[in-house]
């Protein structure tokens, strides 16, 4: 999408035509259909809803729900599909990718020279969701008792519960440790020819590789492994092999915290209940 183009669709939701100077514009990955460290994933109808839901939401942090912490606004979204890329169940791994606007100001002038850092990266999304539907009986755990727990195997497969018909999306928020592990400001995009491009040269490219290790490093001590071991261990893995060890500390570190998903009071309890997909 050209930048004049980009321009008309974020004016929409302003009250005067911003020019490219006073704005800065970044993607981000907001969610996808790859079972989650929460052992959830959206259908496909989810993330086709989510898309139509999702432009226009505002951007805070942590899921904290004051106007003095609104920071960005989504203006266009789409669902990109690598065909090549499966997910852990099988199908086409799918993403809701969404471009989002902040007006430059004095105030935020850090805040961007850390999402162009690499600092701020990681998001998680909030939205309301009528179907939980598990995926080993098919029951929907908002209406039905299913003895299934998600994370548990049955029949040598791990149980896990697939969100659906969504009804309504809340917001999104900068977090340090998102349900989804793929959800974030991004610079790969999905090429026509499904393959992916990046944008980095060799020196950011090595710059980012040695943060990934420090990293895993911190997330070891966190999870009280041996982080002088770990160290020696980081640096024979190669990219794949860091990030998948990230995941998997992350996942650790996250275990010990209060779960993600949480219904909101009994009164409500009929109605729509408000997920928060990350922390």
């Amino acid at each position: 999408m050209e930048n004049t183009e980009k321009l008309q669709l974020l004016n929409q939701f302003t009250r005067r035509e911003l020019t490219e100077e006073e704005v800065y514009i970044f993607d981000v990955i907001l969610c996808d259909n790859e079972i989650d460290r929460d052992f959830e994933k959206f259908s496909l109808s989810a993330l086709k809803t989510l898309q139509e839901l999702f432009i226009g939401k505002t951007g805070i942090f942590d899921h904290d729900a004051k106007s003095s912490g609104q920071t960005a606004r989504i203006f266009h979204t789409e669902l990109a599909e690598d065909s090549e890329r499966k997910t852990s169940t099988g199908e086409n791994y799918v993403c809701l990718k969404g471009c989002a606007y902040m007006v430059r100001t004095s105030a935020n002038e850090n805040l961007i020279k850390e999402i162009e850092g690499g600092i701020k990266k990681e998001v998680s999304i909030s939205c309301s969701a009528s179907v939980q539907k598990c995926s080993v009986c098919g029951a929907n755990k908002r209406t039905k008792n299913c003895p299934h727990t998600k994370g548990k195997e049955y029949a040598g497969k791990t149980a896990y519960v697939i969100l659906d018909k969504i009804t309504d999306a809340y917001e999104w928020s900068f977090v340090a440790v998102p349900a989804q592990k793929n959800a974030g400001v991004t610079r790969k995009f999905f090429s026509e020819s499904n393959n992916t491009q990046s944008n980095f040269d060799h020196e950011t490219a090595q710059k980012l590789f040695e943060n990934l290790k420090k990293d895993v490093t911190r997330l070891c001590f966190l999870c009280g492994e041996n982080g002088d071991i770990l160290k020696s261990a980081a640096d024979r893995m190669n990219v794949r092999e860091l990030l998948d060890f990230k995941s998997e500390l992350e996942y650790k570190n996250r275990s010990n915290k209060n779960p993600q998903l949480a219904y909101e009071s009994s009164k409500d309890f009929t109605e729509s209940f408000k997920m928060t997909k990350g922390k």
